[in-house]
């Protein structure tokens, strides 16, 4: 399964999504690659996302199973388990460049990012989105943000989520 995340600022929404998918696979986490990619512009943002060190206020609507599995208490907070931080690749991105990774995706979160985007610069965005991602994947965007759906090419599934028909 191939899922990226991007403005992934300094790395709670990747770790989530690698816990919640060794979550659903468990034991055979081990027979699908669930490593996932995760791009900032900010190389600052980057390097607190590649520590995985967290508050331990910012984990506490997480749940106690997932905090003693997947971190360890360290110095007033909490490390992401080596494990964990393994399963994320971490790389600089901007994102108004051409999207040209090895492979294409099956699902790119892009939450919050693109209300800092004027509307030419969000509708060619959202087309090198479509571009990146394999028939049938999903794109999911912030709760605040939209596509519009007679510009894009985009199936509406729900609130913040888009799917490139098959």
């Amino acid at each position: 399964i191939s899922i990226w995340s991007a403005g992934c600022s300094s790395g709670e929404e990747p770790y989530t999504l690698s816990i919640i998918m060794k979550e659903y696979f468990k034991s055979n986490a081990i027979t699908w690659d669930t490593r996932l990619l995760a791009t900032d512009i900010s190389q600052n943002a980057l390097n607190k996302a590649s520590k995985g060190f967290y508050a331990e206020d910012s984990l506490k609507a997480l749940p106690e199973i997932w905090k003693r599995s997947y971190f360890t208490q360290k110095d007033g907070g909490y490390q992401v388990t080596d494990q964990l931080r393994k399963n994320v690749i971490f790389r600089t991105f901007n994102l108004m460049e051409p999207i040209q990774f090895k492979t294409k995706f099956d699902v790119i979160f892009c939450r919050n990012v693109m209300i800092y985007f004027d509307k030419p610069t969000k509708a060619a965005l959202i087309q090198r989105y479509y571009n990146a991602l394999n028939p049938g994947g999903y794109l999911l965007i912030g709760h605040s943000e939209t596509i519009d759906r007679e510009e894009s090419e985009f199936q509406y599934i729900m609130p913040a989520t888009y799917r490139k028909p098959l």
